[in-house]
């Protein structure tokens, strides 16, 4: 399997994936770490791939969504965005209603 056809698999057999440096109980960078934190704070599952551990994962991510930078957010097959797009759909609550009318449980205190 390539590393394309692996990361299409994700994307497409995870509702919510998040390609970051680090993983979720240890980012390893400011702009992962913000992002961990607004998935948590929603209270969404999903499911974290640190491209730190492979070069390949890392460029194929890029690749894979024509987007230059690390972390990358997709939700129900879709790229989403970075941490700036993240964080401004969660301020503005655009991020909560896009779980909700994709049928995404979030956790009820969120």
């Amino acid at each position: 399997m390539s590393i394309q056809q692996f990361i299409d698999n994700e994307v497409k057999s995870n509702d919510v994936v998040l390609f970051m440096k680090g993983t979720p109980q240890f980012p390893q960078c400011g702009f992962s770490g913000q992002v961990v934190q607004i998935l948590d704070h929603v209270g969404v599952a999903y499911k974290g791939h640190n491209v730190l551990e492979s070069n390949e994962l890392r460029d194929g991510i890029k690749l894979y969504s024509n987007w230059p930078t690390i972390p990358q957010l997709y939700v129900k097959g879709e790229f989403i965005g970075g941490c700036d797009i993240v964080r401004e759909m969660f301020q503005s609550g655009e991020l909560q209603q896009m779980f909700a009318d994709k049928g995404i449980t979030v956790a009820a205190s969120a």
